[in-house]
């Protein structure tokens, strides 16, 4: 039988796009910000990667 997912812990959502933040404190909007410039550099250095990559795939396969 499979498990349910309800059996299963849930992630604490620290952040939803769009959410109200009027019943947030300003210590709570700064740890949002701050995780969120975490996640806005982790992003922007998977598409260096990625670029860099595509690059090296394009430069090799030149004719």
């Amino acid at each position: 039988m499979p498990m349910e997912d309800d059996d299963r812990p849930r992630k604490k959502v620290t952040h939803e796009i769009g959410q109200d933040l009027s019943l947030l404190s300003v210590e709570e909007l700064t740890e949002r910000v701050a995780l969120l410039k975490t996640e806005i550099a982790r992003l922007e250095e998977a598409a260096t990667r990625k670029r860099a990559s595509r690059d090296a795939a394009n430069s090799f396969f030149k004719t």
